[in-house]
């Protein structure tokens, strides 16, 4: 199996997984940026550091949230969230 075809594949799953789980966007973004603030701190960006790691903050409470949300409607609706 080729690049392009494993490529191709885990597009396909990454979005019904993001279809699923709405929240998980913000949250990886939250990873994303908690790393981010790691590597800045190596390299003694400390205010740079810290300014990111609020606005990671407010990626993980928005995650959460959305999870959240989502499944109170699923729950509500009786579907798969039971």
């Amino acid at each position: 199996m080729n690049l392009k075809l494993k490529l191709k594949r885990f597009l396909v799953w990454f979005k019904s997984f993001i279809k699923g789980n709405p929240g998980a966007l913000p949250i990886l973004g939250f990873q994303g940026l908690l790393i981010a603030c790691a590597v800045l701190l190596v390299f003694g960006m400390n205010e740079t550091a810290d300014s990111i790691a609020v606005i990671a903050y407010f990626l993980l409470v928005a995650g959460v949230l959305i999870q959240l949300a989502c499944y109170i409607r699923e729950s509500r609706r009786g579907g798969k969230g039971d």
